[in-house]
């Protein structure tokens, strides 16, 4: 009987964290409120892993390997705007985090307002760059005529679209930010089925709709968000939850942007170094051809597929870190971090056994070329076994960011990705000619660096001072 009443009680727990019912966060179990943010982050995360899944799964079905390399390639340069993204989101959440735990819900609505500002500039900056110069980003990256003639349209499209990326990332983390994080896992949901149900129309054509090969794969997938960002804003102007953004001034608050984009640019900076040098991993893959950097771009794909839900699980951290330093609580935000990087570690552990033991079969899903497949297939079980290390990494970044400093995770970036990673891999794989096992074997010893630094630093509890 007690067995049956814990797993009723977990399925009702369950169903109130997908409800999205609002709880506060910086009193009671700690164990519960993990549960009641994880469970719609993990969701949240999970759908927008399935864009880049989805995307390549239809693209692949082309039987063009050079359709599949310029989605690496663009996905690898479009890293740089979900770096900002990512960087701003950090700022938002924090702040409205922040706000939250001291209860001060108008505080937290204007600091929603002025962040979507933000998005919306850099955004409109971005997208008429990448109008104007596709192509040239992909001759930087190192992309042949072929894969330019078969795919820049892909590119130029993510470009001009990217407005739906900045503000899905953005608003969702203001969702995060308050605690109903029920609320972002819906806008992905929507978002996600629309794009499953279209991609193959416009990649392959549908009625009216023509075939637009890889390019469509781009169409569909800004609808796709674009469609959840028109949700997200719906809700936000109707003001169901705690935000009631339609009570926030309508005017530019230049104090809050200013404090938003501190803490926002040192987010924004430790993603831009990782992605800068994961840029850098796909220009040494591209130098051993379309098979090798197909293989990478779609194991890349699958590991996405599984960090992001994890990345749930370190937002759900840093929203119990951000509420409860403004509740002046920090042993309790502290042993939230513990406790969540605990069951992270937990997760991954199992991903990993999967990766060693299933990823030829992982791979065949996406591919039937066996070059191709035995790359992807290293890649996979190499990367995987560091992931022990960075289920805990990722969730002691995140509370980082979380805490408002965002400085220290951005020097700890520094010298993993650029000092250790790049030279590394380079060593690795032409110096010592192993080839595209030594990117992959770089990967997984930077990352279990960087992770034991960051334990060593957030015992030190500086974090705990930061103002915001």
């Amino acid at each position: 009987m007690r067995g049956l009443a814990k797993t009723t009680s977990i399925f009702q727990l369950f169903k109130q964290a997908i409800r999205g019912d609002e709880q506060n966060f910086t009193e009671g179990s700690i164990n519960k409120a993990i549960f009641m943010l994880s469970i719609p982050m993990i969701l949240e995360m999970a759908m927008e892993s399935l864009f880049a899944v989805v995307d390549i799964f239809y693209v692949s079905r082309l039987n063009d390997s050079n359709a599949v390399a310029v989605v690496g390639l663009t996905e690898s340069v479009l890293t740089i705007v979900y770096s900002i993204a990512i960087g701003l989101s950090m700022g938002a959440t924090a702040m409205v985090a922040r706000r939250i735990g001291e209860k001060n819900a108008k505080g937290a609505a204007e600091a929603a307002l002025q962040s979507i500002y933000i998005g919306f500039a850099i955004a409109f900056l971005i997208g008429v760059l990448g109008f104007f110069f596709y192509k040239d980003v992909l001759i930087l990256m190192g992309a042949s005529e072929e894969i330019i003639a078969t795919g820049s349209g892909y590119t130029r499209w993510m470009f001009v679209g990217n407005f739906s990326v900045m503000l899905l990332f953005l608003i969702n983390a203001v969702f995060r930010g308050a605690g109903n994080a029920a609320v972002a896992m819906r806008s992905l949901w929507f978002a996600n089925i629309l794009n499953i149900i279209i991609d193959p129309m416009f990649i392959f054509g549908f009625g009216f709709i023509p075939e637009f090969g890889v390019e469509g794969a781009a169409i569909a997938t800004n609808i796709g968000r674009t469609a959840g960002v028109i949700y997200q804003i719906v809700y936000l102007i109707r003001g169901k939850g705690i935000l009631k953004i339609h009570q926030a001034p309508l005017a530019v608050n230049w104090s809050i942007i200013g404090r938003l984009l501190k803490v926002s640019v040192g987010g924004t900076s430790q993603f831009l170094i990782a992605s800068a040098s994961w840029i850098f991993l796909v220009k040494i893959m591209a130098g051993f051809g379309s098979a090798a950097l197909a293989g990478y771009t779609i194991a890349v794909r699958v590991i996405m597929f599984t960090i992001l839900p994890s990345w749930g699980m370190s937002n759900a951290s840093a929203t119990l870190v951000g509420q409860n330093l403004g509740a002046e609580q920090p042993e309790r935000a502290e042993q939230s971090v513990w406790k969540t990087g605990f069951y992270n570690m937990i997760f991954l552990s199992m991903v990993m056994v999967v990766f060693l033991l299933f990823s030829e079969n992982i791979l065949s899903l996406f591919t039937t070329e066996e070059e191709v497949i035995y790359y992807g297939k290293r890649c996979l079980q190499i990367i995987g076994l560091g992931y022990i290390f960075y289920g805990y990494g990722m969730v002691i970044a995140q509370s980082f960011n979380g805490a408002g400093d965002t400085k220290t995770p951005t020097v700890l970036n520094l010298f993993a990705f650029w000092f250790l990673q790049i030279p590394l891999a380079y060593v690795l794989a032409i110096q010592l000619e192993f080839g595209p096992i030594g990117v992959f074997a770089a990967i997984p010893i930077a990352e279990s660096a960087l992770t034991i630094a960051s334990i060593i630093i957030f015992r030190k509890g500086k974090w705990k001072s930061v103002k915001i």
